[in-house]
């Protein structure tokens, strides 16, 4: 059966930031990060009691919300 996403997640090949390293990376507190994840802003995986955040989402939400001041 063919699958319904347009891309194929292959997990092997992502790398996934633990909160603490999404704020350090972002320069925002861990509080920040949460309420991004929460807030569907920001996709996470659940591993137990904590999250873990793809690093290409990151890349992709700090790319989608930069703009030029100037």
């Amino acid at each position: 059966m063919p699958s319904e996403q347009p891309e194929q997640l292959n997990l092997a090949q992502v790398q996934f930031l633990t909160v603490a390293e999404v704020a350090a990376m972002m320069r925002v507190s861990k509080m920040t990060v949460y309420r991004l994840v929460h807030g569907g802003e920001l996709p996470a995986a659940r591993v137990g009691r904590s999250f873990r955040v793809p690093k290409r989402a990151v890349e992709d939400y700090l790319r989608s919300a930069y703009f030029d001041a100037g």
